[in-house]
């Protein structure tokens, strides 16, 4: 079966060459895909389903929606449009949104809790659906953004992994849009008619300072260096970890003639 589009055809393949490089899907697989409802849950699993038809392997697709019990939230919308696709929809209603008003100061962020607590759940309705790995919307945009916020206000040098083995091994969490741009995600998902549902959380859409100036910043630098983001992703798979000051990636010169001497005294003795 073809793609339905030529842009279908070049995010598919934007997203293949991400499972391939990073070994996502498998065969078997039975894929959860958190589906918030938002463009890029909608154009992953769209993706996905349009990938399922052709992939050499064969892999399930069940959408989990994680209701964080705001009362406007458009179940309704998410899973009429799930059945009118023949996607396979569970939604878990829960107390996130009462949890976080109880715990957080009123003038904190909420999305680092609201995100964990989403995850926490996540984790539980894989077990419970079977799914062998969970899929999430992050886009390449998600990734060079939080580099620079890492970079910048936390004092270390990471981003995010396209694949994510959970701390107990039970879990792998993979992010298949690694390669496709925000503006991407978000034609591909007006050009599929479907509707963007909003979390209705008070303060959705509402960026922290820190992001908001970091999108600004990447916005003004790509527009004065068209290709200065996509460069950027490329750094994060061209690390030359002997170019940073990362003691354990490069300890001071006499720890690593005191590590030789033991090695050497070892292979004598044996």
């Amino acid at each position: 079966m073809a793609y339905s589009s030529a842009f279908e055809k070049k995010l598919a393949r934007k997203t293949t060459r991400a499972i391939v490089d990073f070994d996502l899907i498998e065969e078997g697989d039975r894929v959860m895909v958190g589906l918030s409802g938002g463009k890029d849950s909608w154009a992953l699993i769209h993706l996905l389903e349009a990938l399922q038809r052709r992939a050499p392997v064969k892999f399930s697709l069940i959408a989990v929606n994680v209701d964080s019990g705001y009362r406007d939230y458009k179940h309704e919308t998410l899973a009429r449009t799930c059945e009118q696709r023949g996607w396979d929809l569970r939604i878990e209603h829960t107390t996130i949104g009462e949890i976080i008003d109880e715990k957080l100061d009123a003038r904190a962020t909420p999305c680092s809790l609201c995100a964990r607590l989403r995850r926490g759940v996540l984790y539980r309705m894989a077990t419970e659906v079977g799914a062998t790995k969970i899929a999430l919307g992050h886009h390449a945009d998600d990734f060079i953004e939080t580099l620079l916020l890492n970079l910048f206000f936390a004092g270390t040098l990471k981003a995010m992994p396209a694949r994510l083995v959970s701390d107990d091994r039970r879990h792998v969490v993979i992010r298949p849009l690694v390669y496709v741009s925000e503006e991407e995600a978000r034609e591909y998902t007006e050009r599929a008619g479907l509707p963007v549902i909003g979390c209705c959380c008070p303060v959705c859409g509402d960026l922290s300072l820190q992001r908001q100036r970091v999108k600004r910043l990447l916005l003004d630098l790509e527009r004065e260096h068209p290709g200065v983001k996509q460069s950027m992703l490329k750094a994060l798979g061209n690390v030359a970890s002997r170019h940073l000051l990362d003691r354990r990636l490069n300890p001071p010169a006499e720890l690593r003639a005191e590590v030789l001497s033991r090695v050497d005294q070892v292979s004598m003795v044996t």
